[in-house]
This record gives C-alpha cells, sequence and structure tokens, in this order.
C-alpha cells in the first residue's frame, strides 16, 4: 500500500479504478473490498473531507467528493477511469461520471440511497444535531444491521471475524460525527435523477435484498438501472446494503465480470 501527502491510497496493480468511500467517509471502512478488487486492479481511494473542508469548498456538498476524484487522477496523472462508489460514494460517482464523461470510462454504484430517497425524520434530527445524537445513531446502528449479518454470515465463526474486523476499523479509523452528519444532509440537497441521463460510461447498478436493507431500506436503488441508459443492474443474495462488506468478494467479483465485458465492448465498437 502507498499513501501520499495527499491522503490517496493506493493498492493493487493493472488497470487503474477509482473506489470513493461510503457516508463514514474513511477509505478504510471499504478495505475488503479495496483488497478485492486490487487483486485485478490499481486501486486508487482516499478519504472524504470532512465538513469544515465542505463548507469552503463549494456550494453543493456532493461537488466537493466529485472534485477529490478529479484530484486524485490528477495528481497521479491518470487521464480517465472507472469509479466505483459504495453507497453515499455511490452518488459521489454519479455526479462524477455525469459531469465528467470525458474522463469516466465506467460507473458502477454500490447500495446508492436511489433517485428519492431521503433521511428519516429523526435521522434529519440527528443529522442537524450531530454532537447531540449523533453518539446514539452510531448505538442504533448494530440493532438495525442485525437481520442482515445474520443472514450474510452464515455461521459464529465469520460473524466473530466480521464483528472484530468492524471493532478494529472503528478503533483505528474513527469517523467525524459532523462530517457524517454533513453528507447524509447532502444526499436531500442532490437532485439524482436530474443526473441519471447525462451519463454515457457504461454503468453498472448493485445493490442486495431490500427487505434485509436497514439503512436505506426500500430506496429505490434499483431505479437507476431504468433513468441511466444502458445500465445494468445486478441482485446480490443474502445480504442488504451491506453486501461490498460482508460478501467483498462477491462484489468484486461482479465489478470485475462487468468492467471485462464494459472494456470488451469498448473494443468492438473501435474496431
Amino acid at each position: 500500500m502507498r499513501e501520499n501527502a495527499f491522503d490517496i491510497v493506493e493498492r493493487g496493480v493493472g488497470q487503474p479504478l477509482v473506489l470513493v468511500p461510503g457516508v463514514q467517509g474513511r477509505w478504510e471502512y471499504s478495505r475488503g473490498l479495496v483488497d478485492a478488487l486490487a487483486r485485478s486492479y490499481r486501486v486508487i481511494t482516499f478519504s472524504l473531507h470532512e465538513q469544515r473542508e465542505t463548507r469552503k469548498a463549494a456550494p453543493c456538498g456532493i461537488d466537493v467528493f466529485a472534485d477529490q476524484v478529479d484530484a486524485a487522477l490528477d495528481r497521479l496523472g491518470i487521464a480517465h477511469a472507472p469509479v466505483v462508489g459504495v453507497s453515499f460514494g455511490g452518488l459521489v460517482a454519479l455526479r462524477w461520471a455525469a459531469t465528467r464523461p470525458e474522463r469516466a470510462s465506467a460507473l458502477v454504484m454500490i447500495s446508492a440511497p436511489g433517485p428519492g430517497w431521503h433521511l428519516r425524520p429523526r435521522h434529519e434530527v440527528y443529522a442537524r444535531l450531530p454532537w447531540l445524537f449523533g453518539p446514539l445513531f452510531l448505538v442504533e446502528s448494530p440493532f438495525r444491521l442485525r437481520q442482515e449479518i445474520l443472514t450474510a454470515l452464515p455461521g459464529w465463526p465469520a460473524r466473530r471475524r466480521y464483528l472484530g474486523e468492524q471493532w478494529r476499523t472503528a478503533a483505528s479509523a474513527r469517523v467525524s460525527l459532523g462530517g457524517m452528519a454533513a453528507r447524509a444532509l447532502a444526499i436531500g440537497a442532490y437532485d439524482r435523477a436530474a443526473d441519471c441521463p447525462r451519463v454515457t460510461a457504461p454503468t453498472l447498478v448493485v445493490l442486495g435484498d431490500e427487505r434485509l436493507d436497514h439503512v436505506t431500506g426500500t430506496g429505490g436503488t434499483s431505479e437507476y438501472a431504468q433513468l441511466i441508459p444502458g445500465s445494468r443492474l445486478v441482485r446480490m443474495a443474502r445480504t442488504g446494503h451491506l453486501g461490498s462488506v460482508t460478501r467483498a468478494d462477491d462484489c468484486a467479483a461482479i465489478v470485475r465480470g462487468f468492467l471485462v465485458d464494459a472494456q470488451k465492448d469498448a473494443h468492438h465498437s473501435a474496431a
């Protein structure tokens, strides 16, 4: 692994691929998927800017993170690459692909909040007062995710390994409650449906079983496959929102298969 002064993390060799992490903001929470993809690609990732930087950078909260994708590629001298976004990162990836068609060679959205998804009223209050309600949100999370973990990870040895990894990540990569809140609020200000028709890159939408997704629930992730021209939809079984974490190898295999097919199609079109 190499991490430079601009907090860009690189793993693996080969074709460059950008991975944008979720609402936690820290790339470490997508480490399993990063490592799985790094067996086939040169994965470029980073932690998202925090709240104080977001306020200074742009009036639209999503744009500042799309700018981070540009900054990472510019710093490494890469003209274009596929972009993979996990959950909130999927919205960043959508924005980047829609506004930088010359740079996005492919778009992958994994468990992204749907075009009409919004915070529940209780979580809206949490996000506006993160210093007060943030700890309560963190306490609630294991209970909301319990059923998905039990289904995705059969057997207690696998569950114990997963929980141990999550605790170690939480201890070593502490999240900013204010940063998470700012990113969550930015979702509502972003007109996702308006950007979908602007995407020209080959697109893959990945989601799990919505009945097991207690983060976005039936949040309409599959609608992106209808709104983005020519996109492909893949559902992962036995998981909900956390498929990129609980089943990172399977998720990476889906992404890899899609990118191989997209590259073949591009070569045939060029010929």
